[in-house]
């Protein structure tokens, strides 16, 4: 198998054959993965994107293009092409393929592309369309092998053999009956294996897992992961086969997922791509920042309550910052944790309950073993042993805080319906701040003054 590998001297190579003329960048890029051949496009004007395109065959840009990022914007460059090489490359596109790409363009210009195929490719396009994107209807791909179940050995093998014409390749065979209902699922092996009499529905597996068009693609990519599933049937109310999905669309959809919820943990919109300009940084994050801003106003009338104090023990104030930080970074671990905990799996009341008792357990001895260092410190460097011992009361309590907070809070606005991964950390960076300070603030008034 030939290893691929794109170095800075592969892109230096590219770039430079974009000089020289198309039979050159042509043979040059005959050396290259379709994959790699993507990475190169995204950094590259959309003139020199369109260009390479029009250059490459068919089939290898059919390739190429599907595998683009989504930020990349592929279908601009479909857009671009005059309509014969456009029609030649998304007849070689999966249908599932070929609509992510097409659905990012408007209406206008989606039937101009859809009038340009013909009437089988078309219409497969249209109805997948139909389906929300983030779910499984807009995951599917109907190109699918599927034989009847009254068929015998020779009937589906031949049902096969057409089938797979137009497929690179596949994982799994369903079982129809004649209302195109899906009965179960059947191996090639076993087909191969059989006697030339037997017939398809004596071979199928009918306990099997299945999803409806509806189903969101986070559960579709669970139940694919948890049952260690090459693919997945998708069928409507009535259990007729419409499609199936792979595993390397759900591969892309965890990856999508992944990276949706570290940017919403960290306040960052979802709606912002990861290659976008600053405008778009700016509009998507100013929001969260002005949310922020105003829950921070809570920790700031802590502190302007306990002016007096901090004017009389000016030590204090050095260690209020270490307080806030230490709860911030512990409750940004158990939200971290817990939130992908959720994405996971749904818990149950007893789960959610033994995640809080266990992040309660984590913060009580990471807030005494980081408490114990701080009064070390006191008692070593300000020679105040009752300084020493209220810092470390209050990390200790904040830990603990930051712990629950950072676990129960997500799973309850799971329970309430509002996305844990949105709200939370803001939410637990103001409890951290405000219970902390107010912990080693109104200790040290009691107890140093």
């Amino acid at each position: 198998m030939q290893s691929f590998e794109l170095d800075k001297n592969d892109l230096l190579r590219i770039k430079d054959a974009l000089e020289a003329d198309d039979a050159t960048l042509q043979e040059l890029l005959a050396e290259f993965h379709a994959s790699e051949i993507a990475i190169v496009l995204e950094g590259l004007s959309q003139d020199s994107r369109d260009r390479i395109i029009n250059i490459l065959p068919a089939e290898k840009a059919s390739d190429v293009l599907s595998e683009m990022d989504a930020e990349s914007h592929p279908e601009k460059i479909l857009e671009n092409l005059n309509p014969e090489k456009r029609s030649e490359i998304v007849e070689e596109l999966d249908y599932d393929d070929a609509t992510d790409i097409i659905s990012q363009l408007p209406e206008e210009q989606q039937n101009e592309i859809l009038l340009e195929l013909d009437e089988e490719d078309a219409s497969n396009i249209r109805t997948l369309l139909t389906y929300a994107e983030d779910t499984a209807g807009g995951l599917m791909n109907t190109q699918v092998i599927k034989v009847n179940s009254n068929s015998n050995k020779k009937e589906a093998l031949d049902a096969v053999i057409r089938l797979s014409e137009e497929m690179e390749e596949f994982y799994t065979i369903y079982v129809v009956n004649d209302d195109n209902l899906l009965m179960g699922i059947v191996s090639l092996k076993d087909i191969v294996k059989s006697k030339n009499s037997i017939k398809i529905i004596d071979l199928i597996q009918t306990d099997f897992e299945y999803v409806k068009a509806e189903t969101d693609q986070e559960e579709v990519a669970r139940l694919i992961s948890q049952y260690n599933l090459t693919s997945i049937p998708v069928v409507d109310d009535n259990m007729q086969l419409l499609g199936h999905i792979t595993f390397d669309d759900v591969i892309d959809v965890l990856e999508e997922e992944n990276t949706e919820d570290i940017l919403k943990i960290s306040g960052v919109s979802e709606d912002e791509e990861l290659s976008g300009n600053w405008k778009e940084a700016v509009k998507s994050r100013l929001p969260w920042l002005i949310l922020n801003l105003m829950t921070a106003f809570l920790a700031a009338s802590v502190i302007r309550h306990f002016g007096g104090t901090i004017a009389k023990l000016s030590i204090i104030a050095g260690y209020m910052t270490m307080i806030a930080g230490m709860g911030g970074n512990a409750a940004t671990q158990a939200l971290a944790v817990t939130v992908r905990r959720i994405s996971l799996n749904d818990l149950t009341d007893n789960q959610a309950y033994r995640t809080v008792l266990k992040e309660f357990t984590v913060g009580l001895i990471n807030g005494g073993v980081t408490g114990l260092v701080v009064l070390s410190v006191a008692v070593i460097y300000d020679q105040n042993p009752m300084l020493g011992l209220v810092i470390f009361l209050a990390m200790t309590g904040n830990l603990i805080i930051a712990g629950v907070t950072g676990s129960a809070i997500p799973l309850l606005l799971k329970r309430v319906g509002i996305d844990p991964a949105v709200a939370s950390s803001i939410i637990i960076t103001t409890f951290t701040d405000v219970f902390g300070f107010m912990l080693l603030l109104g200790m040290a008034s009691y107890f140093l003054l």
